[in-house]
């Protein structure tokens, strides 16, 4: 989709004042963004341009985009410099002085490209407070580390010798690549912390309010622990406690999750009478396509319409029940799913999981994820002998432990792991279903802040900050900085689709 340039003599008179920091008696509100002559924004030491974020799914923001320099090495200042790309959503009032930064996940996701699928989530925060948007270092339009890798080179699976030798060489060809641009020892979490403390400087503002998504939330904490006094509030966003071995439970936490999915199917006469048992099709699929090497299937891509022939492989089926899991309308067809595909009917199977492939490819800056969990976390994975059997199974830690010992680290703070404690308010927010940060994660890090407090939205996945009226309980925990006198009661009303029972979806 072409973007469309956000012209600033289009706006209404209120967002004016609220970048020029006064109210409607001309006193001084609050330090921010000031117009220029040329129509750009002045916010602190950065200038920014009228643009358009726009995501993968085609969703577009109207914006302003500015960029900073920063040294790759923070030792090395005079060496190679970083250009990072940062954008600014204007609040539509009067704006209070204290920012809110959006943090993506991943890691390795783009900050400019994943919120035009949230603008919702931001509406009401954006009524009296600008919303900021750091590319982290690796990502987005900030160096990104993207791995030159076909689209089927996402679905390696398992822990075989030759499986664990191909992901070597693949990660071996992007490590060389990339550092012909790029020392991936500083690409980290701590790195991404120092640059969101340096923005904060520039634009010459007290504090931050940090909303932390996924991976997002490893980034909020890390920043309120190092910089206590430069953190007004944080939400949290499917949780990832400091302490955590990112990656160590995803297989278990996934085969949890896909246990109550599938018992959903079971109890209820629709799903259950015309799509049989979810974990017993699992179980077929998994042995027809262990045990004997099935015939190649024609299927039309989805994205480009061409027909196309492909090996159905295990690995197609994993990715579908991974990614799918994480959102519930996605989660309630795998039932469907699995029925054709133990009927032999693998079509939807391929296409589907070469789309997902193609997505993850796109939105996923690999070196920069392989940067952080090779850092941060690999030294401490280990191969889990209740992952044998699961989807995932022991080959999800022994390919990360493969691919990191080819890849350069950076260092980790002392107090990485240290959880985060103080008085600072933090709303954590966890969905029901999700299938990699579950509801005990967000329970972990509220247990050692009196200010904090954990929501679990029912019938829900991963990344729940746009669903139901969270938007408004994320708004009104922004404005006073308490989740004292949050009134939840509202999110009792939401539910999980039902599972299908069909190609037409769920009976009526």
């Amino acid at each position: 989709m072409e973007a469309v340039l956000f012209r600033l003599g289009a706006l209404v008179p209120a967002l004016m004042l609220a970048l020029s920091g006064c109210d409607n008696t001309g006193a001084q509100h609050a330090p921010g963004p000031e117009a220029n002559a040329s129509g750009q924004l002045v916010y602190g030491e950065v200038t920014f341009s009228p643009c358009a974020l726009t995501s993968a799914s085609g969703q577009s923001v109207e914006a302003h985009c500015g960029h900073l320099q920063v040294a790759e090495n923070p030792d090395a200042p005079d060496a190679r410099n970083l250009e990072l790309a940062l954008a600014l959503v204007p609040a539509t009032g009067v704006a209070e002085a204290d920012p809110v930064f959006m943090l993506a996940g991943g890691p390795g996701q783009s900050a400019l490209e994943s919120y035009p699928d949230l603008q919702a989530a931001f509406a009401e925060v954006l009524r009296n407070r600008h919303v900021l948007l750091l590319d982290a270092r690796g990502t987005g339009a900030s160096n990104p580390l993207h791995c030159d890798l076909d689209d089927t080179d996402m679905l390696l699976s398992g822990s075989s010798p030759q499986t664990l030798e191909a992901i070597r060489s693949l990660t071996i060809a992007c490590r060389d690549t990339l550092s012909e641009r790029a020392d991936l020892r500083f690409y980290t979490t701590t790195d991404h912390v120092r640059d969101l403390e340096r923005v904060r400087a520039v634009l010459g503002v007290a504090q931050l309010n940090l909303v932390g998504v996924s991976y997002g939330t490893r980034v909020a904490q890390q920043y309120a622990g190092t910089y206590p006094d430069k953190t007004r509030a944080l939400i949290l966003d499917s949780v990832v406690p400091n302490q955590l071995v990112l990656g160590q439970e995803h297989a278990g936490n996934l085969e949890r999750v896909l246990d109550r999915q599938f018992e959903r199917c079971r109890q209820d006469p629709a799903c259950a009478a015309a799509l049989g048992d979810p974990r017993q099709h699992l179980a077929q699929v998994r042995e027809d396509l262990h045990s004997r090497v099935p015939t190649p299937v024609r299927f039309r891509d989805p994205v480009t319409g061409e027909w196309r022939e492909e090996v159905p492989q295990f690995d197609h089926l994993a990715m579908l029940l991974r990614l799918y899991a994480y959102q519930p309308a996605m989660a309630a067809s795998l039932p469907l799913l699995l029925h054709e595909a133990a009927a032999g009917q693998y079509e939807s199977l391929l296409a589907q999981s070469r789309m997902l492939a193609r997505e993850l490819g796109e939105s996923l800056a690999m070196g920069m994820s392989l940067s952080v969990t090779c850092s941060e976390d690999a030294a401490e994975l280990r191969e889990d002998p209740d992952d044998e059997g699961t989807v995932l199974g022991p080959g999800f830690v022994a390919q990360t432990r493969a691919m990191c010992a080819e890849w350069p680290r950076g260092k980790r703070p002392e107090h990485f792991r240290v959880p985060l404690d103080g008085e600072l308010p933090v709303l954590a927010i966890s969905g029901e279903f999700d299938p990699v940060t579950p509801p005990r994660y967000g329970d972990a890090v509220v247990e050692a802040l009196p200010n904090g407090r954990h929501l679990v939205l029912p019938g829900q996945g991963h990344n729940v900050l746009a669903v139901g009226c969270m938007p408004r309980l994320a708004a009104q925990f922004l404005e006073n900085a308490s989740t004292s006198d949050l009134d939840a009661s509202c999110l009792e009303q939401l539910i999980a689709p039902p599972p299908f029972a069909g190609r037409y979806g769920w009976e009526p």
